[in-house]
């Protein structure tokens, strides 16, 4: 493992341009579960509450779980080592979690794939809060304009990836020389084409997972296993100090 963490950070120190693409796996150690798997959020709650038929036509139900998970147990999480090793190679990240941590530990350009829970928007008016904004002690937050109904600015089932975001991966997935593909298990489509998007284009890709995803074998050209909080300060410190 030690020689995989020298290769990778040989890697890393003569790419001309980084990306990190990172996924649910890397926030696991600041207390956010993922939401597959035996212990994942899907386990304990309906899917189906996140479909954005379903919000539309059951916000109260909907709102009642995106309360007790997105802004209950989850709102006091911190960045752990992982998020912080990140911020330390400054390279861009695409991200599909939603839960801001990449910028709190000091990562400059953060896309957020599938959006944020960090803020909120009217499906009336179009109108957005930040989360400090909105009363949430009502059964449906509503807008302080127009009253219409608030809904986390973050992807739903059904919903299209925000074309801005998603323009912004493709562009950093076509330019990279390398991409750090850190705690993903490469089966949430669209946002697994990013990596294969940027082997197409070149790029070297270096992987960091507790175990095999979809992309270990077909496209990862080093694969080092493990937990992301342990694995990625090990690795930055070697592209720093070797």
């Amino acid at each position: 493992m030690e020689e995989k963490i020298k290769k990778a950070a040989e890697r890393i120190k003569k790419s001309r341009k980084l990306v990190a693409f990172t996924g649910a796996g890397i926030s696991v150690a600041s207390g956010i579960p993922p939401f597959r798997g035996p212990d994942g959020l899907w386990s304990k709650y309906d899917p189906s509450c996140f479909d954005i038929d379903y919000f539309m036509a059951h916000p109260k139900e909907s709102w009642r779980l995106i309360k007790e998970i997105f802004y209950g147990f989850l709102q006091n999480v911190e960045p752990n080592p992982a998020h912080y090793a990140l911020a330390r190679l400054g390279c861009p990240v695409i991200t599909q979690n939603i839960d801001n941590l990449h910028q709190r530990a000091g990562s400059r350009e953060v896309v957020e794939y599938h959006g944020t829970a960090e803020t909120l928007v009217c499906m009336s008016c179009g109108k957005k809060f930040r989360r400090d904004e909105v009363d949430f002690s009502s059964e449906i937050p509503s807008c302080k304009y127009c009253g219409g109904v608030l809904k986390p600015d973050f992807v739903f089932f059904r919903e299209s990836i925000p074309k801005e975001a998603f323009d912004r991966s493709v562009e950093l997935a076509k330019e990279c020389d390398t991409m750090l593909v850190v705690g993903t298990t490469g089966e949430i489509m669209p946002a697994s084409r990013i990596p294969y998007i940027a082997k197409m284009a070149g790029a070297y890709i270096i992987e960091v997972n507790i175990k095999p995803s979809n992309f270990t074998y077909e496209i990862t050209d080093i694969f080092l296993q493990g937990k992301a909080e342990e694995v990625l300060p090990k690795l930055v410190d070697e592209v720093f100090h070797a």
